[in-house]
């Protein structure tokens, strides 16, 4: 496999971007190699700069669920350019936008639109302790909510990947009204609202940990965390930047079956593009300037292509919940088979999944929450990580990281997939 274009790259990067990539996940370091550029992608696969192609388990960190330059998105974003890029104003697809995600979530009453995953959950929790006029929040361990102050504290992510629970450049006020606790342990929750209770303003979660690998929620944990945010008076926000119209038409609520207060969203609703948002009910969302105290602004919040995008994508899912049923088949055809290799190979590893969502774990411990994640070996991963793709297939260079499929993957792509696993584990 050729890679002397990427290296190129890679060495020109360093020179002038911190680590040489824009978010450290992308530089392979975890794994020792050179991170591959890629320079285009179609359907289940993408190609670097030197030609390689690989099918890929990453599909940009999940927005790319009906598969790579799918043809309907291109044609919508096609139109909308012609159109002008950005005009910091409002626009017809922005309430086209909110209607539908209206329409499909039913805990989401009204909707605002911003530029990451990051900026909907910092907004999010912001627009929580304006309406309920208390300060902390609670979040979990291994569990990633974007880099913003008040949530690198044992993040997951990249964060865990390379091994740095916090962040410099954080002062220690930021995250004093951070509480931490354990996910799926909701006894620890319990315990946390016992001592502050009427302080509590929110507690956010990832319906399914996806960041420190997959880690699905215990029976009851949801319904539980539903249950003491009501009783107190508190918010639940679910952070479905990851599990938002993937798992379902409804995300993890529909899935899991349980409502939250507020919800964030990323790049899912942008069709890959740059774009996130948080909604919720219309009391709550009412706090949100211009109607409310709340200030939280954008320019490029709704920008036009991106809401082409993300409707083309969202209109097809709503229409056609056939994708979901390939999703999750392809999903137990791939992680299910992953279960039998290491059954019948007799390895000491773990499978864990949620649907199109998966992580083989390199640790003969279940891994339910971010302490036994950390149990994984890495060294493990890392040899693993540099055999599948050199043999052509794109996972994410982290243990801590889930694989995505997508519906443009077939029932022989995923067995070759498991092929590859096969000839590895074999060897």
């Amino acid at each position: 496999m050729k890679t002397e274009r990427s290296e190129k790259l890679f060495k020109e990067a360093v020179k002038m971007i911190p680590g040489g990539v824009n978010s450290p996940v992308r530089a392979f370091g975890s794994v020792g190699m050179t991170p591959r550029f890629i320079a285009s992608a179609e359907g289940a696969y993408m190609t670097d700069a030197d030609g390689n192609r690989y099918l890929d388990y990453v599909g940009s960190w999940g927005p790319m669920i009906l598969g790579h330059a799918n043809e309907m998105v291109l044609e919508k974003v096609a139109e909308a350019c012609k159109k002008g890029l950005s005009f910091g104003a409002a626009t017809e697809a922005e309430v086209d936008m909110a209607r539908l995600i209206c329409d499909m979530v039913p805990s989401i009453e009204m909707v605002r639109m911003v530029n990451s995953g990051t900026e909907a959950v910092m907004s999010a929790v912001r627009a929580a302790r304006g309406y309920t006029g208390r300060n902390k929040i609670i979040k979990f361990e291994g569990c990633y909510h974007g880099h913003s102050d008040a949530m690198l504290v044992k993040a997951g992510s990249g964060v865990m990947t390379a091994g740095v629970p916090d962040s410099s450049g954080v002062p220690a006020g930021a995250t004093e009204d951070t509480l931490l606790a354990v996910y799926n342990d909701l006894a620890g929750v319990e315990k946390l609202f016992d001592s502050w209770g009427k302080e509590i303003a929110a507690v956010i979660v990832e319906p399914v940990g996806a960041n420190m690998g997959v880690v699905p929620p215990k029976e009851g944990f949801l319904k539980g965390l539903r249950k003491l945010c009501t009783e107190n008076g508190s918010l639940l926000i679910f952070d479905e930047v990851i599990t938002g119209f993937r798992l379902a038409k409804a995300g993890a609520q529909e899935y899991f079956d349980v409502q939250s207060d507020l919800t964030t969203y990323g790049k899912i609703i942008g069709g890959g593009m740059p774009v996130g948002a948080y909604g919720g009910r219309k009391e709550v969302m009412e706090v949100v300037s211009p109607v409310g105290k709340v200030y939280q602004a954008g320019t490029l919040s709704g920008n036009p292509v991106a809401m082409a995008a993300g409707l083309a994508q969202l209109q097809y899912l709503n229409g056609h919940p056939e994708v979901y049923a390939h999703l999750n088949a392809l999903g137990e055809m791939l992680y299910g088979g992953m279960e039998k290799m290491c059954k019948d190979l007799q390895l000491p590893y773990q499978v864990n999944h949620v649907g199109s969502l998966g992580s083989l774990f390199f640790t003969d411990q279940p891994v339910v929450d971010y302490t036994s994640a950390k149990t994984s070996d890495t060294k493990k991963f890392a040899e693993y990580f540099r055999y599948m793709l050199e043999n052509g297939v794109y996972i994410a260079a982290s243990q801590f990281e889930a694989m995505f499929i997508s519906d443009a993957h077939t029932d022989e792509e995923i067995q070759h997939t498991l092929n590859i696993m096969h000839n590895y584990f074999e060897k």
